[in-house]
């Protein structure tokens, strides 16, 4: 649980569901979001995270203005334990800390009704305890493969193989007390949204209901 005096929401969700989007309707119903990929790219912009991953991996994981080409560096460390670790040992210490740095801001700011944190393997980072709330946000596989396919360029399989590193879309649902069903577009998910966001204000237990 969170030691903020304002309530901490998690996203949980698959690859494609629409976590983000989700979010982002928190985010125009009152709360403030922390959006820890966001974060992550600008640690890539630090010359000393440049300096780093070019000592380690040379010019391949340049881009062509001279800044770190993630997509590259992810080909390296997707299925390689080993330069993952490394990887993660430079960014996530600055992630976190940012991500604490923008959480003491946003708990000081009488207009936010929230913090949410819109973070990718929030349940595999151990990160789900300091939430208040977790929301499960739902879409059909069918759907999640048409998203990554149309707005990532995934091939078929790809979404397959890359959630198979991550907790099984039953355990993240099981972890959740509130679920969103994001297949119907941005009306159908606002008033989901603000039915969870009034029931985690007006919960005065530290573990809301699982719904």
């Amino acid at each position: 649980m969170s030691e903020a005096t304002k309530p901490i929401i998690g996203i949980l969700g698959g690859i494609g569901s629409g976590k983000s989007t989700v979010a982002a309707e928190f985010a125009r119903q009152g709360c403030a979001v922390i959006d820890a990929d966001t974060i992550a790219k600008a640690a890539y912009d630090d010359p000393a995270v440049v300096a780093t991953l070019v000592g380690w991996w040379g010019d391949r994981v340049l881009d062509g203005k001279g800044g770190i080409d993630r997509r590259a560096v992810g080909a390296i460390v997707f299925e390689d334990d080993v330069q993952k670790a490394r990887l993660e040992a430079v960014l996530h210490p600055r992630v976190h800390a940012e991500r604490r740095r923008l959480r003491a801001i946003h708990e000081a700011e009488d207009a936010v009704k929230a913090i949410v944190e819109d973070t990718p393997l929030l349940l595999e980072a151990g990160l789900a305890e300091g939430c208040d709330a977790l929301v499960f946000v739902d879409a059909p596989r069918a759907v999640r493969e048409a998203r990554v396919r149309d707005r990532r360029g995934w091939p078929a399989g790809e979404l397959k193989r890359r959630e198979a590193g991550q907790a099984s879309l039953d355990i993240k649902r099981e972890a959740a007390h509130y679920h969103v069903r994001n297949d119907a577009g941005p009306a159908g998910i606002a008033p989901q949204v603000r039915d969870v966001l009034s029931q985690v204000l007006s919960s005065d237990s530290p573990d809301p209901p699982r719904r």
